[in-house]
């Protein structure tokens, strides 16, 4: 069973703290907690002033915006100061972005990483929360293979801090429905553009699915559960994107365009080579550090995985017609009812 933290009278800071998840995440903090403080740490003074004037966020006292990028290690580290969690969400995110840029794409997730793991040791901050991708298993991209190592970085910590603080732990998921940049935003777009057919790169094509509740959930329940060193992977559902087409337009037509570069067929969030040192939990699966074996600790209810597990979008659970229209509705998407057809 998985734990809930208190956060009562805490501070927390969030690295990317403006983006979808940020945004939520510090919302639901606030909703269900009375934090002493939380910071949003971002580089965007418009995205922050934004963010400032929304319903939310207006008018609470105790939020500090901090302008700040992952790539100044003193300003972490100014930022840091008196702060008990960290939930690190900056990133830059887009597959082909990265492929164009990869020196920016390195310099914000791989140096970003060691600045944030740097400054959270010198700033005496108890835990750190790391997002990571499915991307970043089996890497095949820039984007995937430089989270790979900004996990690395996060499971590597903690044996430089021992048994002591801070403390670091990494959560993977898949496809966030609905945020900025995804398919979801692009073909309801398309949709209220009057496209009359909607583009999908190849129709073996699946994904992993989660809501940013779900992620939200599954950070705040790793703070809770962290030992150190590990990968949370929660038991989400994928789907097809010609099938996700289907759902959000079943009387248009689709094309296929071809694979962009980078871009996979199935994504994966466990590899078999990870199996050894995977056990299963009633929601999630925890990836365990090899390193530090001695300072371990087992998990509540934890079962092994097999030798041959791994976990992709293509043997995952399927999520029906009917579960995707209710993860679209409840993030404000419109979908048509499954008679619309014509």
């Amino acid at each position: 069973m998985t734990s809930s933290i208190d956060l009562n009278g805490k501070t927390i800071l969030v690295t990317g703290g403006t983006g979808s998840f940020g945004q939520r995440f510090l919302e639901t903090v606030l909703t269900r907690y009375r934090p002493h403080k939380v910071i949003v740490f971002s580089r965007d003074e418009l995205k922050q002033m934004e963010m400032s004037e929304k319903k939310p966020f207006r008018g609470v006292s105790n939020i500090r915006y901090f302008i700040g990028d992952v790539r100044d290690a003193d300003r972490l580290e100014m930022a840091f100061r008196g702060v008990d969690y960290v939930v690190h969400a900056a990133a830059l995110k887009q597959v082909t972005t990265a492929e164009y840029n990869p020196f920016e794409c390195i310099r914000t997730n791989v140096h970003g990483a060691e600045n944030v793991v740097r400054a959270a040791m010198r700033a005496g901050v108890n835990k750190v929360i790391a997002l990571s991708t499915d991307k970043a298993a089996n890497p095949i991209n820039l984007y995937g293979a430089s989270k790979l190592a900004a996990d690395k970085i996060f499971i590597a910590a903690r044996s430089v801090v021992g048994a002591g603080n801070p403390n670091f732990a990494v959560v993977r998921y898949g496809n966030v429905v609905g945020s900025r940049g995804s398919v979801v935003p692009l073909f309801r777009r398309l949709i209220e553009q009057g496209e009359t057919s909607l583009p999908i790169t190849d129709p073996r094509m699946t994904r992993f699915w989660i809501t940013l509740g779900q992620g939200i959930e599954l950070v705040l329940s790793a703070l809770a559960d962290m030992h150190g060193g590990e990968i949370f992977v929660p038991k989400i559902r994928a789907m097809k994107i010609v099938d996700l087409a289907r759902v959000m337009a079943p009387n248009l037509a689709t094309h296929v365009t071809g694979i962009r570069p980078g871009e996979k067929l199935h994504e994966l969030m466990i590899t078999q080579e990870d199996a050894r040192m995977t056990v299963e939990l009633p929601d999630r699966y925890v990836v365990r550090p090899s390193l530090y074996a001695d300072i371990r600790k087992p998990f509540s209810g934890e079962q092994p995985v097999s030798e041959d597990f791994y976990y992709a979008s293509n043997n995952a659970e399927w999520m029906s017609d009917e579960d995707f229209r209710v993860m679209l509705r409840d993030v404000g998407v419109p979908v048509p009812d499954p008679g619309s057809a014509g």
